[in-house]
């Protein structure tokens, strides 16, 4: 078996599985929010200042990958703090993309939903992902999907026909809305009033996008440039569900690239319909403070 092989037989899920443990003690071990407020005092290549929590959470995460990487894999790993890391890969071998919370404003204010967030790919773009894992720590649902093989919640499958629900006018009855700056709010206002009839900021693009993949939510979209860490698992797990997914600012709407920079909002609905109409919700440029 080739390097490449070994690591696409690795076992990603028991991985994301021990790291989930991991962070559930580490989160446990500092449950008020004064505690979980500490900053490292630096930032993490995401850009984002680095809690204690997120800090220890992804050596959780890398304690899990160098073992991968011990019994053979060679990949190479993208983090929310810790950028671009080698673990021997090269051309062929798989890209790991982890967020360790995602959420992480809920998580420091002991807001329920806040997630671990693994994805790994054998190629460069969303549409490479074969692996997601999404684990919310507020309701303690795990969402796992393979490429190919479906989607699982808490490990029953994922039923992939559930439509869309809409009010007698023809709106979206709900969706999910991230980056909710009131400012993008406010200018995404209007579209919003013409497309759906309530709206949801859980506050972590991950599992907002679950919900959709679940069918809770008829659609979500970003109001503004949304980074791979926070995204690729995710994504999956609602295309795997029978749930559609574009990355607006690509021409191939599972272009979107495996890296660090937030190039691009992020839409998915239940129909390809609900998908369209939410395209059209207005978003902020990613470079916008």
């Amino acid at each position: 078996m080739t390097a490449a092989e070994t690591a696409r037989e690795a076992d990603w899920l028991g991985a994301s599985r021990r790291a989930t443990d991991a962070l559930r003690e580490i989160l446990s071990a500092a449950p008020t929010t004064a505690e979980r407020v500490r900053e490292t005092g630096t930032r993490g290549e995401g850009g984002d200042a680095t809690l204690l929590i997120d800090a220890h959470a992804e050596d959780a995460v890398f304690v899990e990958l160098d073992r991968l990487h011990s019994a053979g894999a060679r990949f190479r790993a993208v983090s929310e703090e810790r950028g671009e890391v080698d673990f021997g890969g090269g051309p062929g071998d798989p890209v790991v993309v982890i967020d360790p919370i995602d959420g992480s404003l809920n998580a420091k204010r002991r807001v329920p939903h806040h997630s671990i967030s693994i994805a790994v790919a054998d190629g460069e773009t969303m549409a490479d992902v074969f692996f997601g894992y999404v684990y919310d720590f507020g309701p303690g649902e795990e969402w796992i999907a393979w490429r190919g093989g479906g989607a699982t919640l808490d490990g029953a499958r994922l039923p992939t026909d559930p439509g869309e629900r809409r009010m007698r006018d023809g709106r979206l009855e709900l969706i999910g809305l991230e980056s909710a700056d009131p400012r993008w709010i406010a200018e995404a206002a209007d579209t919003l009033v013409e497309v759906t009839h309530r709206v949801r900021a859980l506050g972590t693009i991950a599992v907002t996008l679950c919900q959709v993949a679940a069918a809770r939510f008829d659609g979500m979209t970003t109001l503004k440039g949304c980074r791979a860490v926070d995204a690729a698992a995710a994504q999956l797990i609602v295309r795997e569900a029978g749930g559609l997914v574009a990355f607006t600012g690509f021409s191939d709407p599972l272009g979107a690239p495996l890296d660090l920079e937030p190039h691009s909002a992020v839409v998915a609905a239940r129909t390809a319909q609900g998908l369209t109409e939410l395209a059209r919700v207005p978003r902020m440029p990613a470079a916008r403070p």
